[in-house]
């Protein structure tokens, strides 16, 4: 049996109609586009302020980083522990030393984590949008900029990041 050509125009406009409604459904449930924040430009003044202040941490970081590298990983177990004998010594201090390795790795990731933010921060000196806060735009306040100079979140933003 031969459909009508009729049959066959109001199933496509059905099919169509059905393809129209999935893809409003789906649009609607897609997240609502945030718009970004309008991030607001700091004086050429203060910024060179602030990048001179970001450079005299980045050589205290960067130097104290080198100071735990050299301290450190430059240095073998029986080195570090002082024992330059041929024979094994206690587990106890052999504990003792690799928890104050441990330590000191630890420490230098955490200031490895601190040389990034600092280089960042100089990105954004370089951008123009230092002091500006990434997630709402809004102005740091300078207080929180001459305590922590590579912040990338004003107090309130911050206080959200660390809720989640």
């Amino acid at each position: 049996m031969a459909k009508s050509k009729s049959a066959i125009r109001i199933r496509t406009k059905h099919k169509t109609k059905a393809r129209k409604a999935l893809k409003s459904k789906a649009a609607k449930l897609k997240s609502p586009k945030v718009k970004k924040a309008k991030i607001k430009k700091m004086p050429r003044e203060e910024l060179k302020k602030y990048k001179t202040l970001l450079i005299k941490l980045r050589a205290q970081v960067g130097g104290d980083l080198s100071h735990i590298a050299q301290n450190t990983l430059n240095k073998s177990a029986r080195e570090a522990s002082g024992d330059l004998s041929g024979y094994s010594y206690h587990m106890a201090d052999q504990a003792s030393d690799d928890y104050e390795r441990d330590f000191s790795l630890e420490r230098a990731t955490s200031e490895q984590k601190r040389l990034y933010f600092i280089d960042e921060a100089m990105k954004r000196v370089n951008d123009g949008t230092y002091g500006s806060c990434l997630s709402c735009g809004c102005r740091i306040a300078k207080r929180r900029l001459m305590a922590l100079p590579h912040s990338e979140l004003c107090i309130e933003c911050q206080k959200k990041k660390e809720i989640r």
